[in-house]
């Protein structure tokens, strides 16, 4: 580690409003044990949202992970609460479902970059890299596609290149699975500089098996380094 560049603290919030992922008590699980393992980060989970998305509680963090979160699960005071957080220079990383919370708000489809409205069956299917094959987020054990990926291939409203400055990182193949409605141009995994702050955003990780797949794992990892503009803490 860098000197004088102690662990940074994350929020991981998974509350949910809608549909519960059953994988998410083993996506904290893994969220924590990338913090106690690299020591770059440390790692509070929560899903009480008037505790949490407040903006004194969030002043105490850099990364916000929204993980899992469906429907309508901010009220519209803990939404400004997070847009203040964004605007003050703090990290989001959003996790699959977080595309489907707050169906209503643009703000928030805005800054995960796309709002969830379909998938087919969960398939597999291949996954390529999008338009930066060099974004520090997909170096490492992380870096380039991954052929045979078990997932929900999820469409979405609106195209998120719609977005100005959204960096499109890892699409689906379109031709290796069914039921996809993006086109040929299928975005999965994407990052951009909103208001201030930085998000990421992965529609991959449905299964309790990606939190515990290296390739995965390693882009969610740098995903979280990256929003909080410690890149060089794992170089």
């Amino acid at each position: 580690m860098p000197p004088n560049q102690p662990p940074f603290p994350i929020l991981i919030f998974s509350k949910t409003s809608s549909y519960r992922h059953a994988s998410i008590p083993t996506s904290i699980s893994a969220l924590r044990a990338l913090a106690a393992s690299t020591h770059l980060f440390t790692a509070d989970a929560s899903e009480d949202a008037e505790a949490a998305i407040t903006p004194s509680s969030l002043s105490r963090y850099a990364v916000v992970v929204l993980l899992q979160c469906t429907g309508a699960f901010l009220t519209p005071a803990q939404v400004s609460a997070l847009r203040g957080f964004v605007r003050a220079g703090g990290g989001i990383v959003g996790i699959h479902a977080a595309a489907a919370g707050m169906p209503l708000d643009a703000w928030y489809g805005a800054l995960i970059g796309a709002q969830f409205e379909s998938h087919p069956e969960p398939q597999m299917g291949n996954v390529l890299v999008g338009d930066d094959a060099g974004h520090w987020i997909l170096g490492g054990s992380g870096g380039g596609g991954r052929s045979g990926w078990m997932d929900e291939w999820y469409n979405f409203k609106s195209h998120p290149r719609g977005n100005a400055g959204l960096n499109v990182l890892l699409k689906g193949d379109a031709k290796s699975f069914t039921g996809g409605t993006m086109g040929e141009d299928h975005p999965l995994s994407w990052c951009q500089e909103f208001e201030g702050g930085r998000s990421f955003y992965t529609a991959l990780g449905h299964f309790e098996e990606a939190y515990g797949d290296k390739w995965y794992m390693d882009q969610v990892f740098r995903g979280i380094l990256w929003a909080a503009r410690r890149e060089r803490d794992a170089d």
